[in-house]
């Protein structure tokens, strides 16, 4: 919430002293306390919009503190997309006459065309966007600009403005989502021939196919997009009616601003629809649960890029060197993306706690649902957009991959299932298996490497067809129930990923 501060706020001058940081603020924000509430050159005792009941305006700080304009004008478009559907109900009703509708709509048109080329005057005075857009349509459409606001409060004003602000984003979202699902899907098509390690608590576990292991992830992004459109379900409900709390007495149709706006319903108490920002969290839980998807996606490539692991080579575009060591190629934009996930988490945990403890109806705490909600969407946009095009020009070391599946014996479930399929009680074809390993890791060779004496050895019903078992892709091959990293299983998993993206994108 930043906004013109006085030079020095009176209180700090009662007591003196030098206030921390005090002269670096003022020099970038100083305004003169007499020119602070100032309109046509008359100074304003208060904000117009609801100052006849005040003698005097707030103190200088008080303003700066509970402005909102500077952040809030990112809904400026949103705010008037549902003035001009509140006009337009209004002259439909007879509140207010057809031609002051027209001319409310055209003024608000004027309106936004100012602000789009960059020559509105934002005035901090005015609080916030809302009462700023107002102001100017007086301005340029005389008194039929204070009709506008016949019927409605800013608090139901406010509530339908935003969440017809975070209906945009979360279809901006869902977008992002669904084009990563695509990126996985390519990318998954290249590589149904090729295996690498699967773990469990980062340890080798088993061989899947790494189409199989990049399919995992866009199913993750697949719920998150679903999620988007089940919440946004939700967020589009207007509130506009619902006045300050208790509804109005004019003749309204809430229902034909829903559906001038885009909206499916509306509010079934006015009290609720005034002080609901369910709507916020559930967006901020879907950001947050696509920035832990990003951030467990993240880790694997940092991971892999370490030559440790060396799957994959990073693109040179989505990675940094170092100041120091000239042969680093780091993965700053992994790792910057999975930092930033406690952005967003941030502003859930922020918007619970504003909520947790407010009584009916609106409160003004709930001005700081904006900032938090607006960081977390240039955060969730901006890293569904990096990481789309990060994948498109990874490279895969699949040679890489098939090597290290020698390393931690990822048969030996093969080997165990192998000694059931000879009448063996698992338990006990666990037990003989965990028996080769110790024999191989002892030998410093793989499960594959053991001869045929070796192995019956320990169980004599072991034959040389258990070499063919003992081959990875061999293990990938097999497993072909539903939702496994079998050939066929893979090619069900594309076949239903590549049907729901048609669908989806033939819609958009």
């Amino acid at each position: 919430m930043v906004g013109p501060l006085a030079a020095k706020p009176r209180a700090w001058r009662k007591i003196g002293g030098q206030v921390p940081g005090e002269a670096a603020f003022a020099k970038s924000n100083a305004v003169s306390p007499d020119s602070f509430f100032t309109e046509n050159g008359q100074t304003m005792k208060t904000n117009q919009s609801w100052g006849g009941r005040f003698a005097e305006g707030p103190k200088e700080a008080v303003a700066q503190y509970t402005d909102s304009q500077s952040y809030d004008r990112a809904l400026y478009a949103q705010d008037i997309r549902a003035s001009q559907a509140h006009a337009r109900m209004l002259g439909r009703q007879g509140v207010i006459s057809q031609s002051e509708a027209r001319i409310l709509v055209n003024g608000l048109d004027r309106v936004r065309e100012e602000i789009e080329a960059g020559g509105f005057v934002w005035k901090p005075e005015l609080e916030d966007v809302h009462m700023n857009i107002e102001a100017r349509l007086t301005e340029i459409m005389g008194n039929v600009g204070k009709k506008l606001h016949t019927g409605r409060s800013r608090n139901d004003q406010v509530g339908l403005s935003f969440r017809l602000f975070v209906a945009d984003r979360l279809e901006t979202w869902r977008q992002r989502a669904v084009a990563l699902c695509a990126v996985l899907l390519q990318r998954a098509t290249e590589h149904t021939a090729d295996i690498l390690p699967g773990y469990t608590h980062m340890q080798p576990a088993q061989p899947v196919s790494l189409a199989h292991h990049l399919l995992a992830y866009a199913w993750m992004f697949r719920r998150d997009a679903r999620r988007l459109g089940d919440c946004l379900a939700r967020v589009r409900t207007s509130p506009l009616g619902a006045a300050a709390l208790a509804g109005t007495t004019y003749p309204l149709d809430p229902q034909s601003v829903a559906e001038d706006v885009g909206f499916s319903g509306v509010y079934s108490n006015s009290m609720d629809a005034v002080s609901d920002r369910d709507f916020v969290l559930e967006a901020l839980f879907c950001g947050s649960t696509i920035m832990m998807h990003l951030s467990r996606l993240c880790e694997e490539i940092i991971l892999w890029a370490n030559p440790g692991f060396g799957f994959v080579r990073l693109p040179d575009s989505y990675s940094t060197g170092s100041s120091i060591m000239p042969q680093k190629k780091n993965p700053d934009v992994a790792e910057l993306m999975r930092g930033k996930t406690g952005r967003v988490y941030g502003s859930l945990m922020s918007m619970l706690t504003i909520m947790k403890g407010l009584p009916l109806a609106y409160n003004r705490d709930m001005q700081e649902d904006k900032e938090g909600f607006l960081d977390a969407d240039r955060t969730v946009e901006a890293s569904l957009r990096l990481m789309a095009g990060m994948l498109e020009e990874l490279t895969f070391r699949t040679d890489r991959m098939r090597e290290a599946c020698k390393a931690g014996f990822l048969n030996a479930t093969e080997l165990a299932d192998y000694l059931v399929g000879k009448g063996i009680p698992f338990r006990e074809a666990h037990h003989i298996t965990g028996q080769a390993v110790a024999m191989a890791e002892k030998a410093g060779k793989g499960l594959e490497d053991l001869t045929l004496g070796e192995l019956q050895l320990l169980e004599p019903r072991i034959d040389d067809t258990v070499f063919a078992i003992l081959e990875y892709a061999a293990a990938v091959s097999r497993r072909e129930t539903p939702g496994g990293t079998g050939p066929r299983s893979v090619e069900t998993q594309l076949e239903q990923m590549h049907e729901w993206l048609g669908q989806i994108l033939g819609k958009d």
